[in-house]
Parts: C-alpha cells; sequence; structure tokens
C-alpha cells in the first residue's frame, strides 16, 4: 500500500525538531484544494515549482556569464539546482523540512530577468516610476499570478510558508508573517536556510566558473582570499599534489562543506540559546536565527568583495553586460510604442496593472537568448 498524506505527516512529527514547519500546519493556499493523496503539502509545491514554465526559463538566463558563453559555465537553472542541494543538506542536518525548504530554493529566482542581475538594475530604473523591479517580488508575482496553468485559479497557488520564503526584502510593517496579534520579525528557518544556502552556492561556485573562464587564477586567491587558502592546504594535506581540475573541484567542495558546517553548528546553538519550541516561535525571534559565525561571516566578506573587484567586474564580464543594458531598454520602449507586439497574457494583464507593469512582465520573463533574437528581429542590427 503506498503511504499516505497521513502516514506521511506523521513522519515528519516524529522525525522533525519541534520548531520545524510541519506541511501539517500549513496556513493552506490562497484558493481551497482538496488535499494531495500521496505527497505532503510542500511536496505538491515542489512539484508545481519544476513543472512551471517560469522554472524551465532558468536554463536560458545568465547567472554570471552571459547564457551562451560556455557550455559548463552555470546558468541561472544550474544555480538553483544547487542551491536546493545545500539546503536540503543543511535542513536534514537541523531537522528542518527539507520539502519546504527545497520549494523555496527552487522558487527564489524564478522572478530573474535575462541577463542577470544588469536586467534586473535597468529594469528597476525603467520602472522607477510604477513601482521599480526587483526580483524576489517577481518571484513571488509569478507564483501567485503570471504563470497560467490551472483552470480555477491564477499561478501556482503554492502554500503560503513557501510564499512567505520568496520575500527576502521586508521592513517591520509589511512582514509576511505578520498578523492581528502575533508581531512576527522572521520567517520560518527553512526560508533562512533557503536564503544563506543561495549566497554560500553563488559565490563558491562563482569561483569555479571564474577559475574555468581563466578570469581568476589559483596564485591570486591563494594570496587574497583566506577561505581559498585554508582550503586548499586541507586538500593538499589529504590527497597531496592534484591535476588541476581535480585539485580546483576538491577546494570548492571544501569550501562549501566549511561553509555548511559552520551554519550547521551556529544555528544549533543559536536555536538553544534562543529556547524555541515552534516554528511560530522562530518568527518571533528579533534576526535570524541561520547564520554565519562571526569568523566565517568576516571570511565571506572577504570572499564577496574578491569576486566583486575580480569577477562581477571585470570587463570581460561587464562589456556583454552593458550591452545587455542597452537591449533591455530598447525593447521596453518599442514595446511601450507597440503593444501589439507583446504576448497575449501580457496584453490582458495591461488592462488591469497598466501596460509598464505588463511590459515589464513580458521582458523579466525572456531567456538571454530570446531577448536578443527580438532585439535582432525588431532592430535589424546586432547589439
Amino acid at each position: 500500500m503506498p503511504r499516505t498524506l497521513q502516514e506521511l505527516e506523521e513522519i515528519e512529527r516524529r522525525n522533525l525538531a519541534p520548531y520545524a514547519q510541519f506541511s501539517a500546519d500549513t496556513r493552506g493556499r490562497k484558493h481551497r484544494e482538496a488535499p494531495p493523496e500521496w505527497r505532503t503539502e510542500y511536496q505538491r509545491d515542489r512539484d508545481r515549482v519544476i513543472h512551471c514554465r517560469s522554472f524551465r526559463r532558468l536554463e536560458y538566463k545568465t547567472q554570471v556569464f552571459l547564457n551562451g558563453t560556455g557550455d559548463h559555465l552555470r546558468t541561472r537553472l544550474t544555480h538553483t539546482i544547487e542551491v536546493a542541494a545545500v539546503s536540503r543538506n543543511i535542513t536534514r542536518a537541523l531537522r528542518l523540512n527539507e520539502d519546504l525548504a527545497e520549494t523555496i530554493a527552487l522558487a527564489h529566482d524564478l522572478g530573474h530577468s535575462p541577463f542577470g542581475h544588469r536586467g534586473e538594475s535597468v529594469l528597476n530604473r525603467l520602472m522607477k516610476d510604477y513601482g521599480g523591479f526587483e526580483h524576489n517580488r517577481q518571484s513571488l508575482r509569478i507564483v501567485e499570478e503570471l504563470e497560467q496553468k490551472y483552470p480555477r485559479f491564477p499561478g501556482l497557488n503554492l502554500t503560503w510558508e513557501a510564499r512567505e520564503g520568496l520575500v527576502k526584502h521586508y521592513t517591520a510593517f509589511d512582514h509576511p508573517s505578520k498578523r492581528r496579534g502575533f508581531d512576527a520579525k522572521s520567517s520560518s528557518l527553512e526560508a533562512q536556510v533557503a536564503n544563506l544556502a543561495d549566497e554560500i552556492t553563488y559565490y563558491s561556485h562563482d569561483l569555479d566558473d571564474g577559475l574555468d573562464s581563466s578570469l581568476l587564477s589559483e596564485s591570486q586567491l591563494n594570496r587574497e582570499v583566506r577561505l581559498w587558502r585554508q582550503a586548499a592546504r586541507a586538500v593538499e594535506r589529504e590527497y597531496g599534489r592534484l591535476a588541476d581540475e581535480c585539485r580546483r573541484y576538491f577546494i570548492i567542495r571544501c569550501i562549501i562543506d566549511l561553509q555548511v558546517k559552520d551554519v550547521v553548528t551556529t544555528t544549533e546553538a543559536l536555536i538553544g540559546k534562543a529556547r524555541v519550541a515552534s516554528a511560530d516561535d522562530v518568527r518571533l525571534q528579533p534576526k535570524s536565527l541561520v547564520q554565519y559565525s562571526p569568523k566565517h561571516r568576516e571570511l565571506n566578506l572577504e570572499l564577496r568583495k574578491f569576486l566583486y573587484k575580480n569577477l562581477y567586474h571585470n570587463p570581460a564580464v561587464e562589456e556583454p553586460h552593458l550591452r545587455s543594458q542597452r537591449i533591455m531598454e530598447e525593447l521596453f520602449r518599442h514595446y511601450l510604442d507597440h503593444h501589439d507586439e507583446v504576448g497575449g497574457q501580457a496584453r490582458k494583464r495591461a488592462r488591469r496593472d497598466g501596460w509598464p507593469r505588463a511590459i515589464c512582465d513580458y521582458l523579466s520573463g525572456m531567456t538571454d537568448r530570446y531577448a536578443l533574437h527580438e532585439h535582432q528581429r525588431l532592430f535589424g542590427r546586432p547589439a
């Protein structure tokens, strides 16, 4: 006999920590649906994200290097899968809800525009008089409104806890958990894990892509990044001298392991100190309980500064992104003047949300290659 929903929920009750977010305790979905038969509510959420169009489009969206630059360089999709894997590792160690953390990780970049953060900054500037643009808010907009898969509701109708986890930037007044008589300041531990796993993943794996593209060198990293130096020495002590590709892989693997272990041990101590006994106790905490230790926070800040100076602002990365800014701006202004050239769903939304927002939705949903194709088709000249 297959496991029923009730059996799966009981397994969570037995195996997870009391401050985990139990799927049986969900605040539910905006649109009422019959419960799943052989999945928990968060497992259903995860499946809905994986099967949506916005998730598939991540394959052709920029992570750091413009999509198509190299077959081994990461895309927004491979980055997302890696964040989900790190999220599951941390939540498993802390006895939290892996399915919820994985869902949030898989959905966290659905709202990213083409051309990475450069595309996002252009859309935010173009939309400054219409509410701006920010990819976390756009991810939430996608799962609540823009995906059109189901006959009875817009969006994916994810659980409240999955949608809470997609809201990263809020004030004390608009926290998604805040409600009458409940002065929430934080999100679930699963949401906090997914957020920090994103940072662990992109800094570590951007190192890998920077080395693969020859924009970074190991000698430079050994001189300037203590975290790299520590990991490199650990790898050499254990394995001796390795071939270049293998050595780099194991150093980056070691960096991720060090970060994950630090987060798990630090978070476990903070949870104990806070004496939280439920998921809602976590939401009442004044700040995140999922953290690096002060020592590792300092090491990660050093790595972050190094990557911004030597990779993200490297002319080889910057130049294609500067061209992409012009592409996004020219497409946006063209569609403002030619409403008939945007998709049918965007035209429908324009009646309710206005043309700028509908065009922003249309543009942000494009892949890098589709935006380049559209620009070539409309303007007939190289970007």
